[in-house]
């Protein structure tokens, strides 16, 4: 089930812990070393908040850091990399992040990858999901279900569509226990973590997505507050299309190299 080299992509530190984090200690447990490749510093660029916002930035950048590093520390993991940027730019970045991703692969030599399900819970989760096609013609990929709003709820740790492939850990009390430890250390994104839950994870290989179109109908969990009618930082603002068009046309270049295309 879990391979013996695990290379973690890591969209927005906190992930690690919201995805896989039960998942982790089963598979350290089982002898897996697990490496974390970090593509984003968690946090919203600078020039997006408000002006008497920004003068505090890089404390709150320093401060996810340090939060990631703790949890780094409880789960065991071994980061391999810490990129720079902004959250909500890791599916503009499509090459760039590929790159990051195939120098870490060369330098911890993973059998196995693991990355967020294509859900629509957020954009970089998306768009890192779609990479992993690109992934897993060499290696064993999985992919874990975090959140999303598919039939206009909340669902946390269920994927949008299964597809008989699912394995669900049913965390035990000691489990709960320390992934609510864990959701606890990354006190700057408490108001963003109450909704995980902590008594189960999902995951499964990863599925066959038609990644021109959006992960499910209806409003994606990102989009659900983009009637509000001013650019308020906090609100993603990114179509669920625009997504779409960005992954696409990534891996059809991609194809043009020998690599996998957008459609299974």
């Amino acid at each position: 089930m879990f391979g013996r080299r695990i290379l973690l992509l890591v969209p927005h530190p906190d992930d690690e812990v919201v995805g896989c984090a039960a998942a982790i200690g089963r598979a350290r447990a089982e002898g897996a070393q697990i490496f974390a490749l970090y593509l984003t510093d968690g946090c919203l660029a600078r020039d997006t908040l408000w002006p008497w916002r920004r003068k505090n930035h890089e404390a709150y950048v320093a401060r996810r850091r340090v939060e990631a590093e703790s949890a780094a520390k409880l789960l065991d993991l071994h980061p391999v990399g810490w990129a720079s940027r902004p959250t909500r730019r890791l599916w503009r970045e499509l090459p760039e992040v590929h790159e990051e991703i195939r120098a870490a692969i060369a330098a911890c030599q993973p059998d196995q990858i693991w990355l967020p399900a294509y859900e629509g819970g957020n954009p970089d989760h998306d768009a890192l999901n779609a990479l992993g096609r690109l992934l897993r013609d060499n290696l064993s990929v999985l992919e874990f279900a975090e959140y999303n709003f598919c039939g206009g709820k909340t669902r946390a740790q269920q994927f949008p569509f299964p597809d008989g492939r699912e394995q669900t850990i049913a965390l035990t009390p000691e489990e709960r226990r320390q992934k609510s430890a864990l959701l606890r250390l990354y006190a700057s994104e408490r108001q963003n973590l109450n909704y995980i839950g902590i008594v189960s994870e999902c995951f499964r290989p990863l599925a066959a997505y038609d990644y021109s179109q959006p992960p499910h109908p209806g409003i994606l969990w990102y989009a659900r507050f983009q009637w509000i009618p001013f650019r308020h930082p906090r609100v993603d603002f990114t179509p669920p299309e625009e997504v779409s068009r960005e992954i696409c046309a990534y891996l059809e270049a991609r194809r043009g190299e020998g690599e996998a295309g957008a459609s299974a």
